[in-house]
């Protein structure tokens, strides 16, 4: 049994580095010349360490801007989207009314959809309506998630009824049951939806370059294509401005780890 542990461990090791060593390469790379890097002699670490590439950034990028860019959608898309997950999820979980099945196997039927087959309808409605190069045009189509309804609605599948008749019964209001007795109980879950949506607004490309147009409102997945030039590209500014760009990546996960499995376990074994 234990050289079964052992092996096992092993393994999970091995795969650990092998997922690991490509991003301490990038961040190693960040402290390198561009002739260093493109270079025939590679190695792991840097031969003469440098700080120009975080320096350039700014002059070549703007960087700051593109990054507080990205900081508020994606802080602003997370709190609407879990918020309005969480409402579909307790009205859906804890609300018995006519219709409640068929409407949700619609909202589940939406995750199944192609992203492809809505952009090209989606980007012709908000152009029609005049919302082009602005971030409404980023945040409205984020709001709800069908995703994050699902996930709420098995998570708040755990919490008794009981505890909600009794606050009925108390007098408690059905807005003061929702936000200090369900939301507090589905903290787990919450914590993992908010990494989840967190990642997929901060690493959008597509639709943030499809609809915003001006340098000061795009965001910093858009701007990281600025390295990339007709006759050659800046490795050195792209890596150190990725490996800029992952540190809130890595706070909210930090932030969040301690519930995310919890979070994401429920969701997944109830129903």
């Amino acid at each position: 049994m234990k050289a079964r542990v052992l092996a096992l461990n092993a393994m999970l090791l091995v795969v650990g580095l092998i997922i690991v060593l490509p991003f301490f390469w990038m961040i190693l790379s960040a402290f390198k010349s561009n002739a260093e890097i493109v270079g025939f002699d590679q190695t792991f670490l840097p031969k003469e360490w440098t700080i120009e590439n975080f320096i350039s950034i700014q002059t070549k990028l703007d960087f700051l801007r593109l990054f507080f860019n990205s900081v508020f959608l994606s802080v602003t898309i997370t709190a609407l989207s879990v918020y309005t997950s969480l409402v579909g999820g307790f009205v859906f979980s804890k609300y018995r009314f006519r219709g409640r099945g068929p409407l949700f196997a619609v909202i589940l039927s939406t995750m199944m959809v192609t992203w492809a087959v809505v952009i090209i309808p989606r980007y012709t409605m908000f152009r029609e309506v005049g919302l082009t190069d602005s971030y409404a045009s980023i945040i409205i189509p984020a709001v709800i998630s069908a995703f994050g309804i699902f996930m709420m609605r098995q998570s708040m599948d755990a919490v008794p009824d009981e505890i909600l008749e009794a606050a009925r019964i108390d007098g408690a209001s059905e807005w003061f049951i929702f936000h200090r007795i369900v939301a507090p109980m589905s903290v787990n879950a919450i914590s993992a939806l908010s990494i989840f949506i967190f990642l997929w607004v901060w690493e959008d490309y597509l639709w943030p370059y499809l609809m915003i147009s001006s340098e000061e409102k795009q965001v910093l997945a858009v701007g990281l294509t600025t390295f990339r030039g007709q006759y050659g590209t800046d490795y050195g500014g792209l890596f150190a401005a990725t490996t800029l760009a992952i540190v809130p990546v890595m706070i909210v996960y930090i932030v969040f780890q301690r519930r995310f499995i919890a979070g994401a376990a429920s969701a997944a074994l109830k129903g």
